[in-house]
């Protein structure tokens, strides 16, 4: 028996000839890995700034993200308390974030933003300059801190973020409650 072909089903040799050849891309490229991120849960976190740095805390940590406002001073308090101030009848104690990074002390200005945590069961304020952004990341895309000092036992920071060029630095907010656990509750 022998086989009919026609026109249609003979390659053009020509054209054939004058294709490149097939590039395999690598197992590991990026286009897999931004898959894999497209799948992965995302998490959300509210980014925030101080001085030129970002820095972003868990959205499921945040109450709610006000403009600033007169904190008063409480005498004794451990330095990085900038004071309390009064929500709706509850006391809460605003921690200066900068100082608790090692900065100086913030001087409280009207364009900054005071972001309302829940941390240990407790409303904590954290002073920042202003907040940026609400993004959804990926947990994949969340790189560790590299161990530089040893003290590793209640580490300030979780994680870092690349986002558009950006490096944001994860804030542990549980890990920010043992130098105000002399602060009264609300």
């Amino acid at each position: 028996m022998t086989a009919v072909t026609s026109p249609v089903d003979q390659p053009n040799r020509a054209l054939v000839q004058s294709l490149p050849p097939a590039v395999t891309l690598p197992h590991t490229s990026t286009l897999g890995s931004a898959a894999a991120a497209a799948k992965e849960p995302r998490r959300k976190f509210v980014v925030f700034a101080l001085d030129a740095q970002h820095y972003c805390v868990d959205i499921m940590s945040v109450r709610e993200i006000r403009m600033a406002q007169t904190i008063t001073y409480i005498p004794g308090a451990p330095k990085l308390i900038c004071g309390v101030i009064n929500l709706r009848g509850s006391i809460v104690p605003v921690c200066d974030l900068r100082a608790r990074f090692g900065g100086r002390e913030t001087v409280l200005l009207p364009t900054q933003r005071i972001v309302i945590t829940m941390i240990g069961g407790r409303a904590i304020g954290l002073l920042v300059d202003d907040v940026l952004d609400i993004l959804a990341i990926p947990e994949i895309e969340i790189s560790p801190v590299p161990q530089a000092d040893g003290d590793n036992d209640r580490p300030l920071f979780r994680g870092l973020i690349s986002h558009n060029g950006t490096m944001l630095i994860l804030v542990e907010t549980e890990n920010l409650i043992d130098p105000l656990a002399n602060v009264p509750a609300n």
